[in-house]
């Protein structure tokens, strides 16, 4: 299985380029992650969120496999405790598909875009680095728990 991430924005910080890489490191090579940075759309000064989101939604659409099963990450989505996500992450290995996660630019994703299911980290608004590293380490954690590593301290302890 494979995770793919797709993610509007070139120029990360060095802390978000190796928090990024050392999460997916960690991951065993039955379940790769892949991260792509796309390109923003270019920002004037007359701004048009809309187009800009459409043509990003573009990049992302063109950028994502056949056959892949499609996570938008939306502040409106569904929030999943680790566990969930580990439950999920389980789901997805026995179905055998490949997951790609999207991820906007600063102005969000493309409403006409269609994901499968749609996940929220947070309901509060992310910066878009912190988000990279945030998703890195929740499906390292997720993976932890489905294969029973320490990693993982539940609520329990």
């Amino acid at each position: 299985m494979r995770l793919r991430i797709l993610a509007i924005g070139t120029k990360m910080p060095a802390w978000v380029d190796s928090g990024v890489a050392e999460y997916a490191a960690r991951m065993p090579p039955q379940c790769r992650v892949e991260w792509l940075a796309l390109p923003m759309a270019k920002r004037g000064k007359s701004g048009d969120p809309l187009r800009w989101r459409k043509e990003e939604g573009e990049r992302l659409h063109h950028a994502t496999p056949a056959g892949s099963e499609i996570v938008a990450l939306e502040i409106g989505g569904k929030m999943l405790s680790s566990e969930a996500l580990a439950q999920r992450m389980d789901g997805w290995f026995l179905g055998g598909r490949d997951v790609t996660f999207w991820v906007g630019g600063p102005d969000g994703l493309d409403p006409d875009l269609r994901a499968d299911w749609q996940w929220s980290l947070s309901p509060l608004t992310l910066a878009h680095p912190v988000v990279r590293v945030v998703l890195a380490e929740q499906l390292y954690r997720a993976w932890s728990i489905q294969a029973g590593l320490p990693y993982h301290r539940g609520a329990e302890e």
